[in-house]
C-alpha cells in the first residue's frame, strides 16, 4: 500500500517586509551571503561524502586494516571521531561559523547524503560524476525555522518571519492553488516540509513544499487504460470502447514554431536597435521571448496531462499504461526536429505527478 500523501513544490515570490530601501537591501544581501556560503557548503559536503565512500580505494589499504565508517565510540572497527551524518555537518560549520545558519547546513546536509546514497553505486563504477553545485543553487531550510505565518488584510499578503527576517507574499494575479494552499497553512490544516529560498536577479522565491493527502476517487484497479505518447497526437488514450484524442501535431507545434521564429529574427535585427541604455535595451525584445516558448510548451503539457487523469477518473480507471514509449524515444532521438519539439519527459514527469496524485498506478511498457 502507497502513501496516503504526497510532497506539491509551488514556486512564490516573497519580499523583505521592512520600511525603509536601505533595510531590505541589507536583509537581501544576507541572503544573498547564505547562498554563497551554501553553494561551497555543499560543494565541501559532496567531496567529504565521495572521499570517505572510496577511502579504501584511495589509500590501498591491506586486508589485515579494519576499515568501517562508524563512529569508534560505537564500533571497534569505526574509523570516525562522530557518526558518519555528523562529520560533513561539522566540516562545515566549523568552516562557515556565525556566517549562516546551522538550520540551513543540517537541512543541506540531510539531502546531499540521501542523494548521494542513492547514486553511490553508480559513482563507484564511474557511470557518472559527482555533482557540482552552482553559486545560484537555492538553500534549503526546515519548516521549524518558519514562524508567525499568517493573512494581513492591510496588506494583503501573507507574513512571516525567517531568520527573524519578515517577508511578505506576492501572488500578483494568481490563477493557480497557491492561495489556497496558503490559506490551509495558516489555518493549520497544511503541513510544511523543508523548503528552499531561491535569488534571482534581485527577487526572492520561496520554493514551498507541502505535504497534501492523495485526492480520493471510486477507481477500479482492474479497469485499465492504455495511453500512446507522440508528436503527431501528444496523448491517445483508450479504456475498453472510449477513446480520446488529446491535442494535435498542428495545434501543439504552431505556436512554438511561431515563437521560434519570432525569436531568431528578433537576434537578427538586434544590430539595428536603437542602444540608448546599451546593452540592456538591445535585448529587452530577446529576454522577452526567451522564455515564451518554455512556458506555453509547459501550460499545453500541463492542459495535455490533467485532461488524461480527468478522462482516467471519469472512467474510473485504476491502471494506466504508456504504451511503446522505448521504441519512439529512440525514433526520436535519430530525428533533430523531433527531439527538439516533442517535450516527452516533461510531459511524462507531469503525467506521473497528476497519476500519483488521484491515486491511478502509472505503469510504463
Amino acid at each position: 500500500m502507497g502513501k496516503s500523501t504526497l510532497k506539491l513544490t509551488r514556486k512564490i515570490q516573497i519580499l523583505v517586509d521592512l520600511p525603509t530601501k536601505e533595510e531590505r537591501k541589507e536583509k537581501l544581501d544576507k541572503l544573498y551571503q547564505y547562498q554563497n556560503r551554501c553553494f561551497r557548503a555543499a560543494n565541501i559536503m559532496m567531496s567529504h561524502m565521495y572521499v570517505q565512500e572510496m577511502i579504501k580505494d584511495f589509500f590501498y589499504l591491506s586486508e589485515g586494516i579494519k576499515y568501517k565508517l562508524a563512529d569508534e565510540k560505537k564500533d571497534k572497527d569505526g574509523i570516525l571521531q562522530r557518526s558518519r551524518m555528523n562529520t560533513t555537518f561539522r566540516v562545515v560549520c566549523d568552516k562557515f561559523k556565525g556566517e549562516i545558519p546551522t538550520d540551513i547546513l543540517s537541512s543541506l546536509n540531510n539531502t546531499l547524503l540521501s542523494t548521494f546514497n542513492k547514486n553511490k553505486s553508480d559513482y563507484w563504477k564511474g557511470l557518472c560524476s559527482l555533482r557540482n553545485f552552482k553559486r545560484d543553487m537555492a538553500f534549503p531550510f526546515p519548516a521549524k525555522t518558519m514562524s508567525r505565518i499568517s493573512y494581513n488584510p492591510d496588506k494583503k499578503a501573507f507574513c512571516f518571519r525567517l531568520f527573524s527576517i519578515p517577508f511578505k507574499t506576492y501572488l500578483g494575479k494568481d490563477y493557480t492553488d497557491k492561495r489556497k494552499l496558503l490559506e490551509r497553512l495558516v489555518e493549520g490544516n497544511m503541513k510544511l516540509c523543508t523548503s528552499k529560498i531561491k535569488l534571482k536577479d534581485g527577487k526572492i522565491f520561496w520554493l514551498a513544499v507541502f505535504e497534501i493527502e492523495k485526492e480520493e476517487h471510486a477507481l477500479k484497479p482492474e479497469v485499465i487504460a492504455e495511453a500512446s505518447l507522440s508528436l503527431e497526437y501528444p496523448i491517445v488514450v483508450k479504456t475498453g470502447k472510449t477513446k480520446l484524442t488529446i491535442g494535435s501535431r498542428e495545434e501543439f507545434l504552431y505556436r512554438r514554431l511561431a515563437i521560434q521564429a519570432a525569436y531568431k529574427r528578433t537576434q537578427e535585427g538586434i544590430t539595428y536597435c536603437k542602444s540608448g541604455k546599451g546593452k540592456k535595451r538591445k535585448l529587452k525584445a530577446v529576454e522577452k521571448l526567451r522564455d515564451a516558448e518554455t512556458n506555453y510548451v509547459s501550460h499545453r503539457l500541463h492542459l495535455y496531462s490533467r485532461k488524461l487523469i480527468d478522462f482516467c477518473v471519469k472512467n474510473q480507471v485504476g491502471t494506466l499504461i504508456l504504451i511503446n514509449q522505448e521504441d519512439k524515444i529512440e525514433i526520436a532521438k535519430k530525428e533533430d526536429f523531433v527531439l527538439r519539439n516533442w517535450s516527452y519527459y516533461e510531459l511524462m514527469t507531469k503525467i506521473k505527478y497528476k497519476a500519483d496524485k488521484a491515486g491511478i498506478e502509472l505503469i510504463t511498457a
